[in-house]
């Protein structure tokens, strides 16, 4: 079963994310209270634990924790990366539609800086809200 992991937030780009209890996303924005969040195709950023285990734990600067690669959403069960652009997803009370796969990593990311490498770039995803609603972690991850 692929579920969410942790809910994570930041007031600021480019630094790692805090998780949070619980995040309510809403339509044309993401989740609230986000640095990311607006209206544009980028709302809400996944990333797997299954590409954080792919990093070479040897090359960390520091512990990782979730939220660590500034993704809204860590989650587990599912290989992002691998889901086409268009897919929608149903998470916690929402539905998101999956509109970019990866990114382009920017010079003096602190989340470079502070981990020593970026997965995010090459298996993190981005997904616009379509339903709003609240997500939590432990909260079921289903392709609709």
């Amino acid at each position: 079963m692929a579920r969410v992991l942790s809910v994570n937030i930041s007031e600021t780009k480019g630094v790692v994310k805090k998780p949070i209890e619980k995040g309510y996303f809403e339509v044309d924005k993401g989740l609230v209270g986000d640095a990311h969040a607006g209206n544009w195709h980028r709302q809400v950023s996944l990333l797997g634990q299954e590409s954080i285990d792919k990093i070479d734990k040897s090359k960390l600067k520091e512990e990782l924790c979730l939220g660590a690669f500034a993704e809204n959403l860590t989650t587990e069960g599912i290989i992002l990366y691998e889901l086409p652009l268009g897919t929608r997803l149903r998470i916690g009370e929402t539905e998101m539609e999956v509109t970019q796969i990866g990114k382009e990593c920017h010079t003096g990311c602190a989340i470079r800086h502070l981990v020593g490498d970026c997965v995010m770039p090459r298996e993190g995803i981005f997904t616009k809200v379509l339903k709003p609603g609240w997500i939590k972690p432990g909260d079921e991850i289903e392709i609709i």
